[in-house]
């Protein structure tokens, strides 16, 4: 599988600044992924954008008080040179429409027609693609969109919705209201797989009633058959039952919350794992080529976050992680979490 996360977007636009015409006058984005495309080069390039729907009504977005200058508030009819941008194509049907509009508006400009990603480095339907990602593939504002979705599996918790609290995962009445009453995450549009979780069976009826509540369809729901949290915390299985289902299943991809985790189910796997908290892929082999491919594209950014608070915690974790294990990990966490 090949993903794209937006990161991964923002960088091959800043990295293909200099094949796009210098001398641009507006960037317009194609409804709706495209829209995001336009705002990231507009905001780097610091030049206007509007969406395609507005460009044809003969309006453009204004700009921010620090990004004014007389350029940035100049009218869409001043508009010369136009920059028709998407984020990806692939069969060209909607570029081929956008140029159809466009065309057929009868607005006189210069105009250059790109997506960000593309299938091929050359499409008919565009003038430029910035980078080729081939088929199959996913972007991170679409996975739960995706028709690949009915082949996956998907973790509940973290994904679907919030994680509980400390207090609230007492296996007991707190954890019980949570599963009733969790906020939710990321909205799938189509149907999953299979929902592999680490609840507890016993947790089966409240689960299925939220994921009815919530609109969520999918074929199977598998979850773990432990009599209590304390024995699965005991057994510190939840990274190895997920991986087991995983690998004998059919699914070509799991959608998991946790990196450690996502680490974890590709090794025992053998299957590629999408962690939404870090919005990569773990492969199950560090040096095939998505892998290496993936590592070189986000080291930029991974050298970025060591240097912030945030990043530096987060290195610190992941170090403890390795050092101590999971489960040492863990122990020593509600060590230094337990009241004096």
């Amino acid at each position: 599988m090949h993903y794209r996360s937006i990161s991964d977007m923002n960088d091959a636009i800043v990295r293909n600044l200099h094949r796009l015409p210098r001398d641009i006058d507006l960037v317009v984005g194609v409804p709706r992924s495209g829209i995001l495309a336009a705002t990231l080069f507009s905001l780097t390039a610091n030049i206007p954008m509007t969406d395609l729907d507005s460009f044809l009504a003969g309006k453009i977005y204004t700009s921010g008080v620090t990004k004014r200058r007389a350029a940035l508030d100049r009218q869409a009819s001043d508009m010369r040179k136009v920059l028709v941008l998407d984020d990806s194509v692939s069969g060209g049907a909607a570029m081929r429409e956008a140029r159809n509009r466009v065309e057929a508006s009868g607005i006189k400009a210069d105009f250059t027609f790109a997506a960000v990603f593309g299938l091929l480095a050359q499409h008919e339907e565009t003038d430029i693609v910035l980078e080729v990602v081939p088929h199959p593939r996913m972007f991170q504002w679409n996975f739960m969109h995706h028709k690949f979705l009915a082949q996956c599996c998907v973790d509940i918790d973290g994904v679907l919705c919030l994680d509980p609290t400390e207090a609230e995962n007492d296996d007991g009445p707190a954890y019980e209201k949570f599963l009733s009453e969790a906020l939710p995450l990321f909205g799938p549009t189509r149907k999953i797989g299979w929902l592999v979780t680490s609840r507890l069976e016993k947790y089966r009826a409240l689960t299925e009633a939220w994921l009815a509540k919530h609109g969520i369809e999918y074929d199977r729901l598998i979850m773990l058959d432990l009599p209590s949290k304390a024995e699965r915390q005991r057994l510190g299985v939840h990274g190895s039952f997920k991986a087991d289902f995983y690998r004998k299943s059919d699914a070509i991809l799991f959608i998991e919350s946790e990196h450690q985790q996502a680490l974890k189910i590709a090794e025992l796997s053998g299957k590629p794992v999408l962690c939404v908290e870090t919005h990569l892929i773990s492969y199950p082999d560090a040096l095939s080529l998505p892998s290496l491919g993936q590592a070189a594209r986000n080291l930029p950014g991974r050298l970025r976050e060591i240097n912030s608070p945030d990043g530096r915690k987060t290195a610190i974790k992941t170090v403890a992680r390795t050092l101590l294990g999971e489960r040492g990990y863990e122990t020593l966490k509600s060590r230094v979490k337990r009241p004096a």
